[in-house]
């Protein structure tokens, strides 16, 4: 990703971009010859020296392209007059941009793809482990931890599809002049409308994009409405991250799940038994930044004047390959953390033996309703030594007796209250769930991006 938004990336784009340019318009009978073309088409590479010229000649003119245009004509004096020929400063910046974010938002979806692939692995190992669930951050009924690994997946696989949409929609600015007229191009071709679309679909197909893809009534950029789409499937992705990574920190206090731990890693300076969920709170700070940075696309989208309003150049150039490089590191991490992730199953019972007794607590009332009893009355009798249970746990300290009272409920006569120790019992059809998704869901997505996952090029995140 930081290839991607690298000042070289960038730079050699648009001297690619001058390339295509200046060869279509040789092809087409423009003023320009082949050896200007070709010596434009051999310096598409920056050298140290290319990059010093053009920092020297920015101080000067203040203008970015402007100096790397003389920077190119530097390195290529006999196609100084050519550079640029017809076109606006957004004809090499927005034909850049775009490309950029399809390759960065490819990498995007790859990377989702793998924690995804993660977490499904994580359904089908423990699809069958019964887990405590909540509602409200209170105990609910019973799920089991792979069906919670799947709901997991099943929230980051709708956001995939999200930022997949976003990468079809993607559309080329094209070369469009000034103010969107191609009025600079059609005085170029002396008036032939015909030659003007040729140009541009040849440059276009230069860059790798075919004619249906590119935009045809724009301004002076690329609508902006187009980075808002893009930093919205983003948000969505780091939202869900958010999400899981919470999840697996209130876990974690809960004993039941730990991150990966390094043999030498320590927890705390001042507390040496500490084993806090460091990976997973990096992803919560680092997702929220790519959160409001959606909030910083809308806005600029929504105060650009008529044709083109520059205020949203310096804004940009944070928000679009920031939010990128904050995501990919949280997708680097979340992949880690769900690979590596660590389930205590000793804990995971304990916690959920601990609460069963009121878990059961609608299963037996049905049970009893079916012996013919009053359903409200049987709610009314649990509910009263469910919460008479439960401040004897929490004021005295006093282990869960609910079983025994429910025993001496003359409602309950005649229903089986082993039920209420039984948790496999109480998951419902949680285990199917898990693995249906990770067939039917995760396999997919699988099958779709792992041959890219070898050439991700991770490094081991630092804690």
């Amino acid at each position: 990703m930081q290839a991607i938004w690298s000042e070289r990336r960038k730079f050699e784009t648009w001297r690619a971009i001058w390339a295509a340019l200046a060869r279509a318009q040789h092809e087409l009978g423009l003023p320009v010859s082949a050896d200007q073309a070709a010596a434009l088409e051999a310096r598409l590479a920056m050298t140290e020296d290319d990059f010093r010229r053009a920092a020297d000649h920015e101080r000067k003119l203040r203008h970015d392209v402007m100096a790397h245009v003389h920077a190119l004509g530097d390195a290529a004096p006999q196609a100084r007059g050519v550079i640029h020929l017809g076109a606006t400063s957004q004809d090499i910046n927005c034909n850049t941009e775009i490309p950029l974010i399809r390759e960065a938002l490819r990498l995007v979806c790859a990377r989702t793809a793998r924690v995804i692939a993660a977490l499904a692995d994580l359904a089908e190992q423990h699809a069958d482990l019964p887990c405590l669930g909540f509602t409200h951050y209170q105990p609910a009924q019973p799920t089991t931890v792979g069906k919670r690994a799947a709901m997991w997946g099943s929230e980051l696989a709708l956001c995939l599809e999200h930022a997949e949409d976003a990468l079809a929609r993607l559309r080329l600015r094209g070369l469009k002049g000034a103010t969107g007229t191609q009025a600079s191009f059609l005085g170029l071709c002396r008036g032939d409308a015909a030659t003007v679309a040729e140009l541009e679909r040849r440059v276009a197909r230069a860059l790798g994009w075919d004619e249906s893809d590119l935009l045809i009534a724009v301004g002076q950029t690329y609508p902006r409405a187009v980075d808002a789409i893009v930093l919205s499937a983003l948000a969505c992705i780091a939202a869900s991250l958010h999400k899981c990574a919470t999840d697996v920190r209130l876990l974690c206090n809960l004993k039941e799940l730990d991150e990966p731990f390094e043999k030498h890693q320590i927890g705390s300076s001042a507390m040496p038994y500490k084993r806090n969920p460091m990976r997973c709170e990096r992803i919560c700070g680092l997702s929220r930044w790519v959160i409001s940075a959606a909030s910083s696309a809308y806005d600029t989208a929504a105060v650009q004047w008529l044709e083109r309003s520059l205020d949203d150049s310096a804004n940009r150039r944070l928000s679009l390959p920031e939010a990128f490089l904050a995501l990919d590191g949280c997708l680097e991490l979340a992949h880690n953390v769900f690979a590596g992730l660590i389930v205590h199953e000793g804990a995971v019972r304990r916690n959920l033996a601990q609460e069963m007794p009121f878990l059961a607590s609608e299963d037996l009332m049905l049970a009893a309703a079916a012996l013919g009893r009053d359903r409200q009355q049987v709610h009314e009798a649990i509910r009263t030594l469910a919460q008479e249970t439960a401040l004897d746990i929490k004021d005295r300290g006093e282990p869960n007796t609910l079983l025994e009272k429910l025993a001496r409920e003359p409602l309950l006569a005649g229903v089986d209250l082993s039920r209420a120790l039984d948790p496999s019992r109480a998951v419902g059809l949680a285990p199917q769930q898990a693995r249906r998704w990770a067939a039917e869901v995760a396999g997919p997505v699988r099958r779709r991006y792992q041959e890219q996952w070898g050439t991700l090029g991770d490094s081991a995140p630092s804690v």
